[in-house]
């Protein structure tokens, strides 16, 4: 099982809307993993550096791949909606 945590840095002019992120963006990367989500959320960040992160878990590196294939352009086509800054995303192996 893998990790996915997407995380979108903070900046004087940056911008980032929680809400469309956790009932549009999020479901629609849940959806596009399908049956290889085994779960996924949201967080607003308690921090300086950061406006939030996003993490989803999937079964396998191969599935997550397979997914953003077939939807990754849509799905990152979407960041423009709900944040002006490039989202960092950070992949690993779930150890528990």
């Amino acid at each position: 099982m893998i990790s996915v945590l997407i995380m979108y840095p903070k900046s004087d002019d940056s911008t980032f809307d929680m809400d469309y992120y956790v009932e549009t963006h999020m479901p629609m990367l849940a959806s596009a993993l399908g049956d290889a989500c085994v779960g996924w959320g949201a967080s607003t960040a308690k921090s300086k550096t950061w406006h939030g992160y996003g993490w989803a878990l999937c079964e396998s590196q191969e599935a997550f791949d397979a997914a953003m294939a077939k939807a990754g352009g849509d799905i990152m086509g979407d960041v423009p909606n709900y944040t002006n800054v490039q989202p960092e995303m950070i992949i690993g192996d779930v150890a528990r």
